[in-house]
Parts: C-alpha cells; structure tokens; sequence
C-alpha cells in the first residue's frame, strides 16, 4: 500500500492497505497506512476513523498522534470552514439577487415604444444612405440612388447601414 501511495495509485493502495487489515486487524501500521491513503483520495472523516483505530491499538505511537490525526483534523477544520464560507456566499448571493420583474408586454407604453422605434427605422431605411470608408481612410456618408451605390474611390473597406 505504502508503494502504491508513492506512486499516486491511491485507489490501490486504500485496497492492499483494507486487504492487509482483513488478514490482521490488530495492526496498528495497517489502520496508519489505511487512513493516510484515505487522506489521499479526500476522504478526511474515513481517514480519522483510521487514525483513530491505529491508536486504539497502539496507543504510545506519537508518529500517529503529532503527524497523521493532527493533519487530518487541520484539513478536516479548513473543510468545514471552506463549506461554511460557500454556503455564506450563495446565501449573499442570493440575497443580493433582485428578483425579475414581471412586465406586461401588451401595455400602452410598450406598444408606443414599439411603434416609435418602427417609425425610427422606417425613416432610416428610406434614406438609404450608406457610409463609405476609403482606401485612402476618407469617411463619407452617401444616399444611394434607387438602382446603384456610389464610392468615392472604387474600393470599399467598410459598409455599413
């Protein structure tokens, strides 16, 4: 177990480590090794569990107590606060949320808003007119005739309505 957490294979390792508890589960080390390849799939609480075994059986071992069950706990405590700054932050977020208002899209101030700003581009689209950007950089604004569009010098970069 302990190679294959050398090697980043934890899933193997919490397997050899469960496997080498079944075949002796009064060793203290199995229960250490168990609970420090729990710590490296993420599982914190399992991992104490594991620590906490090891102890019971060997209970003077200080490698257990000073490294591994006070790590666990610091990553346990910074869990917990990470989980309570996320809930405090979606609660903000969503107070701070302004519900949507619902609009009435058949209302006299749509329609009138609707029907300016169809008289705006129907004025727009009578002119016709075109803007013109050169190759020499000249801007120009020009109205179209009915059958073609004018240029000032042949080549046109930009067109635009």
């Amino acid at each position: 177990s302990q190679v294959l957490m050398s090697l980043h294979e934890m899933f193997p390792a919490v397997h050899a480590a469960e496997m080498a508890i079944r075949r002796n589960p009064r060793s203290w080390d199995a229960w250490q090794t168990l609970g420090r390849a729990q710590l490296g799939l993420g599982e914190i609480a399992l991992a104490i569990r594991s620590f906490q075994v090891s102890l019971h059986i060997f209970p003077m071992n200080p490698e257990v107590w000073k490294e591994d069950l006070s790590w666990a706990r610091k990553l346990q405590e910074h869990k917990e606060k990470a989980a309570k700054t996320e809930a405090m932050q979606a609660l903000a977020k969503e107070a701070t949320q302004e519900p949507i208002p619902d609009y009435d899209f058949e209302s006299d101030e749509i329609v009138a808003v609707c029907a300016a700003i169809a008289e705006k581009e129907k004025a727009l689209s009578e002119a016709k007119s075109v803007v013109i950007v050169s190759a020499s950089g000249a801007v120009e604004t020009v109205t179209e005739e009915e059958n073609r569009a004018t240029t000032p010098d042949d080549t046109i970069f930009i067109r635009a309505r």
